[in-house]
């Protein structure tokens, strides 16, 4: 008599050649769609546009997503646009993001294809460059969008590719990014199960990818600090509330939140003020003194407590001197830690091991970096990876930095970053099945 096999051995044994197939679909289409990433990602390399502007970009990637036969929105919070491809199986609903904005900075690498935009920036004129990738970010999306839609048929659900607006932040006075596309509903119709997302490193070497399950990039709150004294000739300090000392105060006091109140072992924080104005004349002590700084860390618990005890500090110094301290956190700007939901992360590794070999999938620290991708991840599990953009052999410690004049991306780096992202739809898809 035959011996029976268990039904997972069945199963696995009858789902592993189709399995073997659809991975060596999607590395086949990602090779065919190489030179088009490229070429995507250098126009919009020459042509970047700032945040809640990337008119031009929007409409490249609306109409590449309709031409595959895409469901598409257009003008979700402001210029995003968001595509829906059903696969030809029912399943869950993977989202992957890419951010589209630049950064008001004039590009100095000298580049075929380099920057000359110019464009207006909280009222004055600026360069713009894509001086933080995000202009691979589109173009390997646009890439991965083309590979799936190329298995359509066998997607076990459906992939919304959100490409986002104004990442980097908004112009004063506007809303926007990722926190205006949840709002607007880009996770529903139909609902989100899970996103992905990546942001390529300058400083990384290509054919790497690095994560971090948990807390991997910082809250951010801006920081507004108004010390409200009483104004004085300069040959009188006495007749003074000298504001001025009273800001020094505070900020030598601040530091011992970092020092003293947070458990360093536990997470890393950050708290910096960065501008101080006061005064007009070297011999009249002012009325008030306006701070500003911002504060970061990696967990909910972290941020209450940091954010806490720098109101306290601040006021109760001023308070100690006869002044005021009005603290306004956050002043202009808030983004949630980018959390990478520990289950999702440690489901989908072997995934990033396949496609970039063992070696090369590396657990980084946490960065004290921002990323709004967290407003996502405050609805839905999510999961965001960090793509090797430095070429080979480069010294790291040499290389330019994001937001940098000199910022460089390898393009080689490019391949990994479609392949990842369609390997982690389709094995996700295959385990949620």
């Amino acid at each position: 008599m035959r011996k029976l096999l268990p039904a997972a051995a069945l199963l696995l044994s009858a789902t592993a050649p189709a399995q073997t197939d659809l991975r060596k679909a999607i590395s086949d289409a990602a090779a065919k769609a190489e030179p088009r990433v490229v070429a995507w990602r250098r126009d919009f390399h020459q042509h970047p546009e700032l945040g809640n502007r990337e008119t031009r970009t929007a409409s490249i990637v609306a109409k590449h997503l309709r031409d595959l036969g895409m469901e598409v929105k257009t003008g979700v919070a402001h210029t995003g646009v968001v595509g829906l491809l059903r696969g030809g199986k029912p399943g869950p609903v993977v989202a992957l993001r890419a951010d589209m904005d630049g950064l008001p900075v004039t590009e100095r690498v000298p580049l075929p294809f380099a920057s000359k935009a110019r464009a207006q920036y909280n009222g004055a004129e600026v360069g713009v460059m894509h001086a933080c990738g995000h202009d691979t970010h589109v173009a390997i999306l646009m890439g991965v969008a083309e590979v799936l839609s190329s298995i359509k048929k066998d997607l076990k659900g459906s992939v919304k590719f959100i490409f986002q607006p104004a990442e980097e932040g908004v112009p004063k006075g506007e809303e926007g990014g990722a926190e205006m596309m949840v709002k607007e509903g880009a996770l529903e119709n139909p609902k989100v199960d899970a996103i992905f997302g990546l942001h390529i490193n300058s400083q990384t070497e290509v054919g790497q990818i690095t994560y971090r399950p948990g807390g991997t990039m910082a809250s951010v709150n801006d920081m507004r600090i108004l010390v409200k004294g009483r104004q004085a000739h300069g040959a009188a300090p006495w007749s003074s509330i000298d504001p001025i000392v009273i800001a020094a105060q505070i900020v030598n006091n601040l530091q011992t939140v970092v020092s003293r109140t947070v458990d360093v072992t536990e997470n890393p924080a950050v708290v910096t003020v960065g501008s101080i104005h006061g005064g007009v004349r070297s011999n009249i002590i002012p009325e008030e003194v306006e701070m500003r700084g911002t504060i970061r860390t990696l967990s909910d618990s972290d941020e209450k407590l940091v954010i806490d005890r720098v109101r306290q500090i601040a006021t109760k110094t001023a308070e100690a001197a006869g002044a005021t301290a009005v603290v306004d956190i956050p002043y202009e700007s808030h983004y949630p830690v980018t959390y990478n939901d520990p289950a999702l992360t440690d489901m989908m590794l072997p995934t990033l091991q396949r496609v970039a070999g063992r070696e090369n999938v590396l657990l980084k620290p946490a960065q004290t970096g921002a990323e709004d991708f967290s407003f996502f991840q405050k609805k839905v599990p999510g999961l965001f990876i960090f793509l090797g953009g430095m070429s080979k052999g480069r010294d790291p410690k040499a290389t330019p930095s994001h937001h940098t004049p000199d910022f460089f991306i390898d393009e080689a780096g490019l391949p990994l970053g479609v392949v990842a992202l369609s390997s982690l739809v389709v094995d996700y898809m295959d385990m949620k099945k």
